[in-house]
């Protein structure tokens, strides 16, 4: 059995396990017999282009959809049976922002502290406290409407911690920001001690900082393991190159060099420990032909590539035309 794709850690203990996962809209199936298991304290990514089943499983985990098929233990309790009570130990982040844009952050933080039956004393102690730990002391007083992108997540960060979660799912809660804004929404999240954080992304470089990672296409887990460990697998290099006629060149690096590669539209890649040393001879007999060639360690790009045969691609939903006030940087 390839031990990518086995579901680990062990399930005993664990803060999700789920086996045999399938749900389907009508004849098309969202996800199917998914497998695995995240320990409590793990920073958790789901990674996976449009249609991968990402989204459904967000809305399973969150208790939004009822289950179909399969079993889901998260915290010790039964997802179809208790899914009340595992919502009183969740913390969810959603896509699309929840935060009302006429109200001021600490507002903001009051009123969704009401929602969670929080009051008096109690509630202005978490507020203050999670003010501090997202670094919004000084913006308690700012209208959410005239904040950054990247404080505005902060400050959703914040209402879903107040009331203190064992486990927070968040569902491509980085889209749009910029990489500072990225690192600081991450820095808050990680600075709470033993907090299980599970995310569903379609960006690499967030993927690649998750303790674990589960890849999914159509539907189905295609790896799973640490990012690095996974990266590793692939081989040592990776060598592409850009030509007209990839097929034809494929053919002479067999018969001339003895190199196998594999052809991807109008590129050639060939893996393996020390292709590097390709490269001279590659230049010498066909560098008139090559448009570009690049050299590179393996990527989770290429981890999805190996294990599935095609690659990563995304489609963004176009950004909408921005209005109203300048936003507070």
């Amino acid at each position: 059995m390839n031990r990518t794709t086995d579901p680990a850690p062990a399930a005993a203990g664990a803060a999700i396990a789920a086996d045999g996962l399938t749900f389907a809209y009508g004849e098309r199936r969202a996800l199917d017999a998914v497998s695995f298991s995240i320990a409590r304290g793990e920073n958790h990514g789901f990674l996976g282009p449009n249609g991968s089943g990402k989204s459904t499983l967000f809305k399973l985990l969150s208790t939004l959809v009822p289950l179909q098929q399969g079993r889901v233990l998260m915290l010790g309790l039964d997802l179809a049976r208790d899914a009340a009570a595992i919502r009183r130990k969740l913390g969810v982040v959603f896509q699309s922002p929840a935060v009302d844009k006429k109200l001021t952050v600490r507002e903001n933080l009051h009123y969704g502290g009401l929602l969670l039956g929080l009051g008096g004393a109690v509630l202005r102690a978490r507020i203050d406290a999670m003010l501090a730990a997202a670094d919004l002391r000084d913006r308690a007083g700012d209208l959410v409407g005239e904040l950054s992108g990247g404080l505005r997540r902060r400050v959703e960060i914040a209402k879903c911690l107040l009331g203190q979660p064992e486990l927070v799912l968040l569902d491509e809660a980085s889209t749009g920001l910029d990489p500072a804004a990225r690192r600081a929404m991450w820095a808050v999240l990680r600075g709470m001690p033993g907090l299980t954080v599970v995310f569903t992304t379609h960006l690499m470089d967030e993927a690649a900082e998750a303790d674990r990672l589960t890849l999914l296409d159509q539907g189905k887990v295609v790896a799973a393991g640490a990012p690095a460990a996974l990266m590793r697998e692939v081989g040592g290099q990776v060598l592409e190159l850009e030509v007209a006629d990839a097929a034809g060149l494929a053919g002479e690096l067999q018969r001339e060099l003895g190199v196998t590669a594999r052809v991807l539209d109008t590129t050639l890649r060939i893996d393996g420990e020390r292709v590097h040393e390709l490269v001279p001879a590659i230049v010498k007999r066909f560098g008139p032909r090559v448009l570009r060639l690049s050299l590179a360690h393996p990527s989770l790009q290429d981890v999805f590539l190996l294990r599935t045969g095609k690659r990563f691609v995304v489609t963004e939903p176009e950004a909408a035309p921005k209005k109203g006030r300048r936003r507070k940087s």
